[in-house]
């Protein structure tokens, strides 16, 4: 990874794997714990006119509602629907022609941001689907955006991955982290020459910036500078071994863990904050290839993940292993 940064020493991190807590050769980590994430409700069946779908951007809104979007949908069917957990009704929120929505969060004006990762743009609309405004679209800095997953900084700025080089040839590593400014739209690349970033999550102090990274078996810790526009210090902290799974979303809790979602692969690793495997919550249904992204609801451990295959899309539920803040969801 290359950083768009002022010359700071990067943090070494090699004693994360075989150190214990204490220090002590002899005391063991405990092995990693198995959960099961139980299905809630079916949200779409498969597009007859795309032969799939995919439901990402799992967020809890204002008024307590699960907004999900399907990436693959169709013009005319919903690219954003509303979920009542109470009821397991499912509403369509929004569509249009064109997008590939790959992401969706509440910023703290209550509007809804999503990205569109076929038509490269950052938007937000309300709740309700109307009023959609362009945050940002096009290039930035000479390269066109792929964007797919974003969080809000503490300063309200919009962080987003840029998954370019998710297209084959994989191993080319041109994926970006862009940071946009929601009042004016303009944009900045933080870091470049990733191998297709995905997920994007702070922890809960916003001190530390996680990014997974889709193509390359890993999630870099990215430290920003006092006012967010640089990176300061950036090291992959976590090597995962998912197999054919490719690491999509991350979501974090109150505690710091990290939830990450797999594409090709129905599980979820969690990690804690020093990048040590804590458990694997499994979906243990055939039908069903990916579970790609976690919303913890805010206050409470009761987690929500997006998940689809060959059966349709559907919401599973898991206990998390602390509570969900107002933006415990993957970004």
């Amino acid at each position: 990874m290359r950083r768009r940064a002022i010359a700071v020493p990067v943090l070494l991190a090699g004693a994360l794997a075989g150190c214990t807590q204490a220090g002590d050769p002899a005391e063991e980590e405990a092995p990693p714990s198995v959960a099961t994430a139980e299905r809630v409700l079916q949200v779409t069946e498969v597009h007859e006119a795309t032969g799939m779908t995919l439901l990402e951007g799992p967020a809890f809104g204002p008024d307590g509602s699960l907004y999900v979007v399907d990436v693959t949908a169709p013009p005319g069917e919903g690219k954003v629907l509303r979920i009542d957990l109470d009821d397991e009704s499912v509403e369509p929120v929004w569509t249009d022609d064109s997008s590939a929505l790959t992401s969706a969060q509440f910023g703290a004006d209550g509007r809804l941001y999503v990205t569109d990762f076929l038509g490269g743009a950052v938007r937000s609309m309300t709740a309700d689907g109307e009023d959609v405004r362009e945050i940002a679209a096009g290039a930035v800095e000479g390269v066109p955006m792929q964007p797919d997953d974003l969080d809000f900084g503490a300063d309200g700025a919009l962080y987003v991955t840029d998954a370019a080089g998710a297209q084959d040839p994989y191993w080319e590593a041109s994926g970006r982290v862009v940071r946009v400014d929601p009042a004016t739209g303009s944009a900045s690349v933080l870091a470049d020459e990733l191998p297709s970033p995905n997920g994007i999550a702070f922890s809960p102090d916003h001190r530390e910036l996680w990014v997974s990274m889709n193509t390359g078996n890993r999630i870099d810790r990215l430290t920003l500078t006092g006012d967010g526009t640089e990176v300061a210090t950036a090291f992959p902290a976590i090597h995962a071994s998912p197999g054919i799974g490719q690491l999509d979303s991350i979501a974090v809790d109150a505690d710091g863990n990290l939830y990450v979602g797999l594409h090709s692969r129905p599980e979820i690793l969690v990690y804690d904050t020093a990048g040590a495997l804590l458990q694997t919550v499994t979906v243990a249904e055939s039908g069903l290839s990916s579970a790609t992204n976690i919303a913890i609801r805010p206050g409470t451990t009761e987690a929500f993940a997006t998940v689809s295959g060959s059966d349709g899309g559907f919401v599973h539920s898991f206990e998390a292993l602390a509570e969900g803040m107002p933006q415990s969801n993957g970004g």
